[in-house]
């Protein structure tokens, strides 16, 4: 919806074909953005080859659990003119890859891709509202990056333009984490002290992990790192923040997520970042703590007890 203004066509490809004849007929994602029309030169589509047919850029915002087999669905289509922007926030399970690994890997069996991210404080119902919002696109290619940078900012949509993707992605996948244990502090009832102290010490542990994937602090002190966290924190549109609600008031988390009609990152992502803390040597103890409370080996109130009663140490 906010590209449509910069180009002249956009096809919006979506898994549910059903889905997809709804959206051509009332012109309304009634299912993941009900209340907004799309604008009339936004074409969806739920053949791959029809909407990568005469693409220009590429963006992937596809839940992270179906990055690779997408991306690989994708690539007979895929032409080494394109340009790749890749907007989802998590980490592959078991590879431990950052979304722009994984597009990167499967489209080097045909070409090497030109690829930036995009992340950034962003509410999707704000952002079709027209809210003013601010997001960073980052590209070791500084071309690509600027490239994008420029074809996307609008009036109501602002891109910065970063040389660390690393740095970017980290930010973007571990936010959703802390933003669970967000929801867990809002749900048992603390108060503004814990909430500033988990904002604070979780960017502590994304900052760490970030620059032991070669990313820079400067870029987790701005709109992917700080910015995205505090939004996803603090919001009442996040999914991670309700999960972590819900998680307090004692409810199972197969229960919960079954009753979700979007997916909640941070659930998936805790154990993948759990596992990338331990590869790197990072000192990640809320991921650690986040990820027992999600397996159910600890309640909330013991693992924040668990946190608080570490060993003291200079910040």
């Amino acid at each position: 919806m906010v590209l449509a203004s910069k180009f002249e066509r956009v096809l919006l490809w979506a898994h549910e074909a059903d889905l997809v004849e709804r959206m051509c007929s009332t012109r309304v994602n009634d299912i993941f953005l009900p209340g907004f029309l799309l604008p009339p030169n936004v074409e969806p589509a739920s053949d791959l080859r029809h909407a990568l047919e005469h693409a220009d850029v590429v963006a992937g915002v596809m839940p992270s659990r179906f990055a690779r087999a997408i991306y690989r669905e994708m690539l007979p289509h895929l032409k080494p003119e394109m340009r790749f922007v890749s907007a989802t926030k998590g980490l592959e399970q078991g590879t431990l890859m950052r979304m722009s690994e994984v597009a990167r890997e499967v489209i080097a069996e045909k070409f090497s891709p030109r690829i930036a991210v995009l992340s950034g404080p962003t509410f999707a119902r704000e952002v079709a509202g027209g809210d003013p919002t601010a997001v960073v696109i980052a590209s070791e290619d500084r071309e690509l990056a600027v490239s994008i940078q420029r074809d996307f900012s609008g009036p109501t949509f602002r891109l910065y333009a970063s040389d660390d993707p690393a740095g970017v992605e980290i930010g973007a996948a571990l936010k959703n984490i802390i933003a669970i244990g967000a929801g867990i502090c809002e749900g048992l009832g603390l108060g503004s002290n814990t909430l500033a102290a988990l904002i604070t010490r979780g960017l502590a542990e994304i900052t760490r992990l970030a620059i032991a994937l070669g990313g820079s602090p400067r870029t987790l002190s701005g709109l992917a790192g700080l910015g995205d966290l505090v939004l996803t924190c603090n919001g009442a549109l996040s999914r991670n923040r309700s999960v972590g609600i819900e998680l307090a008031k004692g409810r199972k988390l197969a229960e919960i997520i079954g009753s979700m009609t979007m997916i909640a990152e941070g659930v998936e992502t805790t154990a993948a970042a759990v596992n990338l803390g331990r590869k790197f040597q990072v000192d990640m103890p809320i991921t650690e703590q986040m990820g027992a409370i999600l397996e159910g080996r600890i309640l909330p109130r013991e693992a924040i007890r668990e946190l608080m009663e570490r060993a003291l140490k200079p910040e």
